[in-house]
């Protein structure tokens, strides 16, 4: 009996196949605007963050706008997204994977750390942390602390793998699935929360807690996730 070979495309993608099937159908979209999040998912049988993201991909394709507030809408016509976006292989990894891959790498660091930690390492930590503090507090978005939080965490254990491991995680948020996501569903509230978050691994690692440090990690990144994937009031 033949074994029938696993589907190696990211989730999303396959999601995004069967939406613009659905699409093409003539009664599916009435007024031309998708059903909610919360009817796609039941409707294929997968989480809400993962229609999310595929309605990104294929907004990111040219087919669906997406309208804070009101809701998704077929495009009548290809526009310009449609003749920029990239391909399929370069939107990037599921921010869900992501995420994960980074809560549970950068958790055991932060607890392999922590009972370790340096006094000059953790001072350069919070020095990263006060500028971090004084962006947010002048209204900027401080991607460059932030990156510079979470690879000075990895720099800790002394190992070049982990480094650029953690370094090559965070950048995937430049990814075009990845940035519109976030253009669309951060909020201003975002890096006030990120900020406190940021604060509660700092002094654990302070405190030279590995348990809280990994859990104060743990928590971060599951929150910095749910901002991104919360459900707008439209869906």
């Amino acid at each position: 009996m033949a074994v029938k070979p696993a589907e190696t495309r990211r989730l999303y993608l396959q999601i995004a196949d069967k939406l613009r099937a659905l699409i093409d159908q003539p009664d599916f979209a009435p007024n031309g605007r998708l059903p909610s999040e919360r009817v796609l998912a039941e409707r294929l049988g997968v989480s809400r963050p993962s229609v999310r993201e595929a309605l990104v991909a294929l907004e990111l394709e040219g087919r669906v706008e997406i309208r804070m507030g009101s809701g998704v809408y077929i495009c009548a016509t290809p526009n310009a997204a449609a003749n920029a976006a990239p391909p399929e292989t370069e939107l990037g990894d599921s921010l869900l994977d992501i995420m994960a891959a980074r809560a549970v790498i950068e958790g055991a660091i932060a607890a392999s750390v922590a009972p370790f930690s340096k006094p000059k390492a953790l001072k350069v930590l919070r020095g990263i942390y006060e500028t971090m503090a004084q962006e947010v507090e002048a209204g900027q978005v401080p991607i460059g602390a932030d990156r510079a939080f979470h690879v000075a965490i990895a720099q800790m254990t002394g190992n070049d793998v982990l480094v650029r491991t953690v370094t090559a995680l965070f950048d995937e948020r430049h990814s075009p699935l990845s940035t519109k996501l976030r253009g669309h569903f951060e909020s201003e509230s975002t890096w006030a929360a990120a900020l406190d978050e940021h604060k509660d691994i700092l002094e654990a690692l302070e405190a030279r807690d590995a348990i809280q440090a990994q859990a104060a990690m743990q928590r971060h990144l599951k929150a910095s996730l749910e901002r991104v994937m919360a459900r707008p009031k439209h869906t």
